[in-house]
């Protein structure tokens, strides 16, 4: 996806994707209500499934009644540890959304664990959440973990150069001591997000990872924020993660 230097980030999304997110039903039920003829796109009526549409200036109906694209908002959480990263838990455990006040429907950007702290963003933009997970983008996230033992430099190498995770080849880009001459503390970046990667990469050399901490994800570091607070982001702090790692 390139870079559009617009201050309304506007883009085109497809249709059935459009009612979903306007929470009008599951993208699976709006793909049934289009190929009911009951979606017009500025008067006309959709029958197929391929349709994009701009948000911001096509008028889109259901039934007859005109549908509102919902404001899209940003989220830069310090997740503290005993939140899960997920909108709805059936075990009850507090979750992530908790922490934030939002009058839109919002959920994480990736996964954090459970006892995993740090830097989480939050949004309702489908768009956006597809530019910072989709790999080709190679967004850098970084770690600081603490391990069970030293990590010896033997070990070090092989992480960076690669070892077979869910039978592909997988690495880190860069890690890190801490400080000098303490061996179990890395600073460790990645632009994989597979879930609990940091964790099972170090595990396949035999290393348990006992604290876990994301100190930034792109341009997005929670530094002046407390643990357990947020902000919530500009369109121009949006923007720039757009320009920044663009293609």
């Amino acid at each position: 996806m390139k870079w559009i230097p617009n201050k309304k980030l506007k883009m085109k999304v497809r249709l059935n994707k459009f009612l979903s997110e306007c929470g009008i039903a599951s993208r699976r039920k709006s793909e049934d209500f289009i190929n009911e003829g009951r979606v017009t796109v500025n008067g006309k009526i959709v029958s197929e499934l391929s349709v994009f549409v701009d948000e911001e200036k096509d008028i889109v109906t259901l039934d007859g009644e005109k549908i509102k694209a919902q404001k899209k908002v940003y989220f830069l959480l310090n997740k503290p540890r005993g939140f899960v990263t997920t909108t709805d838990d059936e075990k009850g455990r507090k979750k992530v959304t908790d922490l934030i006040k939002s009058n839109q429907k919002i959920y994480p950007i990736g996964r954090l664990d459970y006892d995993t702290t740090g830097v989480l963003l939050l949004t309702n933009d489908g768009n956006f959440t597809n530019f910072l997970t989709h790999p080709k983008n190679k967004i850098p996230r970084v770690y600081k973990a603490i391990l069970n033992r030293k990590l010896i430099e033997d070990d070090r190498n092989k992480l960076i150069k690669g070892v077979f995770l869910d039978g592909r080849r997988s690495r880190f880009d860069k890690i890190e001591y801490l400080k000098k001459n303490v061996y179990e503390k890395v600073i460790v970046t990645a632009t994989e997000g597979r879930n609990h990667f940091v964790k099972r990469m170090f595990e396949i050399l035999g290393y348990n990872v006992t604290s876990l901490e994301r100190i930034s994800y792109g341009v997005f570091n929670v530094n002046e924020i407390p643990l357990g607070h947020y902000k919530k982001l500009s369109y121009a702090e949006i923007e720039n993660v757009y320009k920044t790692y663009s293609k």
